[in-house]
This record gives C-alpha cells, structure tokens and sequence, in this order.
C-alpha cells in the first residue's frame, strides 16, 4: 500500500520537522583518557625503537680498568656460555637514521664480532668505528642495506640537567626486548676533568633509576625523550645507585674520536661539537687546512659543500668527502660568511710539526725488519734543517712509539702530534741494530724531538 500526502496533512508534517531541527542532538559521551597512557609510557614508545642489544661472537680476554665491573654483570652469564655461541654484553642507542650507534667502549672492546638486535627483533652486524678508553665511549655502524633508515634518538643539551628531575633507563639487555626503570637524577657530575685522566664515578651522573645487567651502554633520557647520558653500571657497594655518561662528555668524545681523519685519512683540522640544533666548532688546529682557511672555534656550520648536514654523522661525512676542496658556510657574530678548506693528508702533520715524513709498514717491509706489519711507522723523508734532521733522525728509522705510546698507523701518529706547541719535546721510540760481533739484534732507543 501506498501512502499520500493529503494536502491538509503538510503544515502538520512542516511543524514537526520545524520541531525535530530544533531540538538538540543528543550528546556523544567524550572518550576518557587512558590512566595508563602517561608521559612515561609514550615517551618509552617514542624512544625505545632507538635502543638496541649488542651481541658478540667471542670475547678476547685481557685486564683493563673496567675488568672487574664486567665479570661483576656479566660472569654468570659469561662463565656458563655454550662454547661458540653468542654472547649478550650489552645495550647501545642508535643517533643517526644511517644506522650508527653509541654505547660504552667496555661492552664490545673485547668482541672480535659485533652482531645488534634492534627493538623490532631485525639483526644487523655492526662495524666498529672508533672509541676513547678515557671517556669509555664507542661508536658503531650497522651493516645494513643501502638506503635503509633507522630510528635515531634526540640529543638533549649539554647543561641542561636538573637535579631532582624523573629519569629513564632504558637498555635492551640479553636480547630479551626493551628494559625500563624510572627514577630521579640524584646527582650530576662532581668535578671538572682532567686532561690525559681516565673519568670515574666522580665524573658521572648519579640515579637512582636502576640500571640492570645488560643495559650498560643504553640511553639516560629525560621526560621529553632526550638523551642526556649513557648508562654505564651500577655501584658495587650500594643499593640503587646507578652512574651514567653525561651527555655532554658524550658529544666532546664523539667531536674528538669521529672526524674526517678517522674515516678517509684526510687531514681537516678542526673538531666540531654536536649540539641539540647546532654544530659549532669547538677546537682547530694550528696550521692546519681548516686554520689556513680561516676557521675558528665558535663559528657554526650551516652548509657544508651546499648541503645542510642533518646531524654531527653526517657533518663529518660531508666533511671526509673526496673532493679537492670543502666549502664552507658558517655563521660567526650574527653574519654568514664562506670559507674553502683544502683538505691535507696524515703525512703533513708529521712533516710540519717534526720534519719527516711517515709510511704505514707493509708486509714487504715487515719482513725485511723480521717483524709482524702495524709493528710501527717508517721514516721515508727527512726535512732538511728541520727537528728531526737536528736530532739526527735517517730516512728508513723504525718508529716504533711516539711519547710512550705504540705507534702502528698514520692516524695514531698525527693524532699524538697534531696538538704540540711550539719546542713542545717529542719523545720518538726507535728501533734500532745492536751488534756483538756476527750476531745482531733490534733494541728500541729514544731520541727528542722538539715541535716547531
């Protein structure tokens, strides 16, 4: 059946639908937040794809400062390995979207094979780049494919620490899945630091955050989900008290141990701090290429090659590029200006402070000096009139150490040298031919050098 509207039924029909506009909607009840869902759990999710586990294939055994703190976290595990298996040491934290990681030189010093587990279960092997005993820092670069990306964490600033304030742990120990504790910055670092002095408790940041075995080398971050310290063990003798890295030792490690030098052997000459929002040049040395091309410390790099770097990582791999020339624009008292870097080489450090030239020890000549190569440096050049012609140096000398330490590659050499002041002594360690009649052997000798 169908229905019509009679012509007497439509101003009824208009009036109740004048009504029904009229009335309110009935209200939808607002959907309540989860109690659950609080700072601490988001920022957890926001930083904890960034933490990682790090895995060795064999540990080499020796004693070191932090021998004891590793058979303290790790020795019923380490005892009881199945032979030839993995071995769970530590945690790390991923700071750059290539894939480079942060974590304490003691958690993978003693790896002869480093594999990481991120958060997502995924495995990488990771190369290790480089790392400083002194400040017990470690970088390395996972081996992924080209163009894949990862998740990094946010730096916080150097100074910006309130005593009082909630702290994370965070550490992915034994590849287990992520670890958190939560607690208070109790105190920061106690005193200032001294040059050449391996850092202590005294030097750390103090929480009572607990820092579980396996987490050593995670992130310390703050509730806006910055870093703002690397893990580094719990104390010994006393109950919830866990140390930390602060952040601002962390970021003067990496702008001493990562530089264009470190990775293509290009000697630039400057070293260059990694801040939240900033890169700023912190050091540069005298008569280098970044010295001769007018940089100075403070200045900030904002280009680099036209490119903007995105991070310190990537500063430094805009800056170990293999080009001829580097350019430069910095920021310096509020104006940009452009500057053009020539990079040098390794050997110019040696040949400007000393007068001589170096060569990394080859298999060839290993054998003709009976030695295992990386045994030392040879002397190929001497410059005439300079320190070392004065010191009476020859082209075909064994360097085998510079100021007490062993000296194997060019790197290792430029970085002990490229700080001397002028008439600043130089202690070389040679080796040298001692003869008793048909008999010969090789005996180290040390001669000065004076620094021009």
């Amino acid at each position: 059946m169908k229905f019509k509207h009679r012509w007497f039924d439509l101003p009824l029909t208009l009036a109740v639908g004048a009504l029904a506009c009229a009335w309110p909607a009935p209200r939808t009840a607002a959907a309540e937040p989860d109690p659950r869902r609080d700072l601490v759990v988001n920022i957890v999710e926001r930083v904890m794809p960034s933490v990682v586990n790090i895995q060795t294939a064999e540990i080499v055994e020796y004693r070191d400062p932090f021998a004891d703190l590793f058979r303290e976290f790790w020795g019923p595990y380490y005892r009881n390995r199945p032979r030839g298996t993995r071995f769970s040491l530590g945690s790390g934290v991923i700071i750059d979207e290539e894939g480079y990681i942060l974590t304490n030189l003691h958690v993978v010093r003693r790896a002869s094979k480093v594999t990481v587990r991120l958060a997502d279960g995924r495995e990488f092997e990771a190369q290790p780049i480089v790392g400083t005993s002194r400040r017990d820092v470690a970088l390395l670069r996972l081996i992924a494919p080209a163009g894949e990306q990862f998740k990094a964490i946010d730096f916080g600033e150097d100074n910006d620490l309130l005593l009082g304030e909630t702290v994370l742990a965070l550490g992915n120990p034994f590849g287990l899945g992520g670890s958190v504790s939560r607690g208070i910055l109790s105190s920061k670092n106690r005193r200032p630091p001294i040059e050449s002095e391996t850092l202590e408790i005294a030097d750390w940041l103090q929480t009572d955050a607990a820092i579980n075995p396996g987490s050593s080398g995670g992130p310390l971050v703050n509730l806006d989900g910055e870093l703002i310290g690397l893990n580094v063990a719990v104390h010994r003798e006393g109950q919830g008290i866990g140390f930390a890295i602060p952040i601002q030792q962390v970021t003067e490690a990496l702008s001493e141990i990562f530089t264009p030098e470190v990775q293509k052997s290009r000697w630039f000459g400057a070293r260059i701090r990694w801040g939240s929002d900033t890169l700023r040049v912190a050091e540069v040395d005298r008569d280098s290429p970044a010295a001769e091309a007018g940089l100075q410390p403070g200045d900030r790099v904002k280009e680099i090659d036209g490119q903007k770097p995105r991070s310190f990582i990537h500063c430094m791999l805009l800056l170990a590029a293999d080009h001829e020339l580097t350019r430069l624009r910095i920021a310096r008292n509020g104006e940009d200006q452009a500057l053009t870097v020539k990079p040098g080489t390794l050997q110019d450090v040696s040949r400007l402070r000393l007068g001589l030239t170096f060569q990394e020890m080859d298999n060839l000549l290993a054998q003709q000096f009976g030695l295992p190569p990386g045994q030392g440096l040879i002397i190929t050049d001497v410059e005439r009139g300079s320190p070392a012609a004065q010191a009476q140096l020859e082209a075909g000398t064994l360097v085998v150490a510079i100021d007490g330490q062993p000296t194997s590659d060019l790197l290792g050499a430029a970085s002990l040298l490229v700080g001397k002041k002028t008439a600043e002594p130089t202690v070389l360690g040679l080796l040298a031919e001692e003869r008793r009649g048909v008999f010969g052997r090789l005996r180290q000798v040390q001669v000065e050098v004076k620094a021009r």
